[in-house]
């Protein structure tokens, strides 16, 4: 974004979590008489939902529990029994397990209610849907959440369908995640450079760091590997991450969002292979350690650490830490360099890209739905499930969220990674934010385009062994070359890459991901 600084909102690596709290506003959806009282007339809501019997909704979050989520939860429970007459129980997976356990949780058979979901989780959300996983709302949501069914506008209600039925209820936030890098302005200014607009500008920043800090410029993990494929993606031509390969690996890419049935492996082009060489020119030149390979510490934490002068990550992320770099570097001011940019290629969020789904193994779905139109149209339900409990995790001064007097992370610390049920009208502006959020955004708005994806599942079913070989390949060989670390000459790897690719069954991928995309067409304009 071209050395602009941003408004962050909570959320990492992910974009992360908001504190959570409670406001008040009561939603018209009560009961019309007492569910806990021992009447034997049937209770309802003004939906005429039987609400007569209390449920417990079990809710599968990612990230881990924080020390004062069980008495936020409690105050949440609080709400729902009161308007409902359910309570809700959160299960977390862990941020490392995610890639194993999520998918696991819809395999399993297991009984749960809710779940984050999005077409670039580790099993998408178009492939439960066709997997019969998830509960088909399209004719509940007139019945059990028609305030939910209205505040959703019907485009994005439309990129939720999957063969014309709704399986979730996607997100009503703004957002934009594009890679890019962020670094220290105040060492940028140290360098007297204004900012950076190019890789080109990048490498001079960074001989800068080598040559007045004690530090690498990115002194991060294992994990730039996969960043600096992403800044080969997006800052090549018109090049746009296709499916078939997960983008958490060397993906799949399509040459322009109008070509987006023919799709190809980088590896095998001369972009791909001069980037191998760059990627070996700067780590000889010590833009990241020599060990980052077995490193366990990110550059982002380091940087915090006064021990590197950036670290690679998307937008969302730099935004939701851009109060933490600040509290822990006052004078860093942090900016961010955004790849695609340049090529006009930043995409849009659409709103399934962060959906709450109801498992088909639910034994109260509509009550799940109910619950999930409580978090997103309510703003009691919403401050505490995205902020936590006003006055204790949260104050709210002039309309901005801050943090309370006496706060101790260690007793009052805690939030939950519900950004699936966030929505623009109810979030709250935050001390730790930088207000340019709002205008960077807008002036993206402006020009963002669509994924020409959007909507497409494939089914892996015919071409699992080839893709489990693909990622094997990628996790050794691909990784050494994103990062300079191949034993050979970089060119030389690249053909050692390129076969075993071929080997691994490259070919056959590519052609299953064009067969299904032949019957797909894109609704990106």
């Amino acid at each position: 974004m071209k050395g602009k600084k941003i408004f962050p909102l909570l959320l990492s690596a992910t974009m992360l979590t908001g504190l959570l709290a409670g406001c008040a506003s009561k939603e018209e959806n009560a009961p019309a008489n007492d569910p806990a009282g021992n009447t034997n007339e049937q209770a309802t809501n003004a939906n005429g939902v039987d609400i007569s019997k209390e449920v417990k909704l079990v809710y599968y979050l990612w990230g881990s529990e924080g020390i004062a989520n069980k008495d936020i939860l409690a105050e949440i429970n609080k709400l729902l029994k009161r308007d409902i007459n359910a309570t809700l129980e959160v299960k977390y997976i862990d941020w490392p397990d995610i890639a194993t356990k999520y998918p696991l949780l819809f395999a399993s058979g297991e009984k749960f209610d809710m779940s984050h979901a999005s077409p670039g989780a580790a099993v998408s959300y178009f492939t439960l849907a066709g997997q019969d996983a998830l509960v088909d709302i399209t004719d509940m949501l007139d019945k059990v959440a028609p305030t939910l069914k209205a505040a959703i506008p019907e485009e994005t209600w439309a990129g939720s369908k999957f063969n014309g039925k709704i399986y979730g209820v996607p997100s009503l936030y703004s957002e934009y995640t594009p890679t890019g890098f962020a670094y220290r302005s105040d060492l940028l200014k140290k360098y007297g450079m204004e900012n950076i607009d190019s890789i080109e500008d990048m490498e001079k920043y960074m001989d800068n760091v080598l040559a007045n800090e004690s530090y690498p410029p990115i002194n991060g993990n294992a994990n730039d590997a996969f960043n600096m494929y992403r800044m080969l993606v997006d800052t090549t031509d018109q090049w746009l991450n296709a499916p078939g390969i997960a983008l958490t690996e060397l993906n799949l890419v399509t040459e322009s969002k109008e070509d987006y049935k023919k799709v190809f492996h980088p590896a095998f082009t001369q972009e791909f292979e001069d980037w191998a060489v760059k990627m070996r020119e700067w780590a000889d030149k010590g833009y990241w350690p020599k060990d980052i390979l077995s490193s366990q510490v990110d550059a982002g934490t380091n940087m915090r650490a006064a021990n590197s002068a950036a670290y690679l990550t998307h937008a969302q992320d730099w935004i939701g830490k851009y109060g933490t770099d600040m509290k822990a570097q006052p004078e860093s001011d942090p900016y961010f360099y955004t790849f695609a940019e340049e090529s006009g290629k930043i995409k849009r969020k659409m709103g399934v890209e962060n959906s709450t789904v109801i498992s088909s193994n639910s034994e109260n779905p509509e009550r799940a739905l109910m619950a999930i139109e409580k978090f997103m149209t309510d703003p009691e339900y919403y401050n505490l499930i995205q902020y936590g409990i006003e006055g204790r995790q949260y104050v709210i001064e002039d309309g901005v969220k801050k943090t309370p007097p006496g706060f101790d992370d260690k007793v009052d610390g805690g939030g939950f990674a519900a950004w699936s049920l966030r929505n623009d009208k109810y979030n709250l502006l935050m001390d730790t934010e930088n207000p340019v959020r709002n205008t960077l955004y807008a002036e993206w708005d402006k020009v963002a385009i669509n994924d020409p994806y959007m909507g497409f599942s494939f089914d892996s079913k015919n071409v699992t062994t080839e893709i489990a070989a693909i990622s094997n390949v990628n996790q050794q060989l691909g990784m050494q070359l994103m990062l300079g670390k191949t034993s050979k000459d970089p060119k030389e790897a690249v053909a050692d890459y390129r076969k075993q690719l071929e080997a691994a069954g490259i070919d056959k991928v590519i052609a299953e991901v064009e067969a299904q995309l032949a019957g797909f067409e894109s609704t990106a304009n």
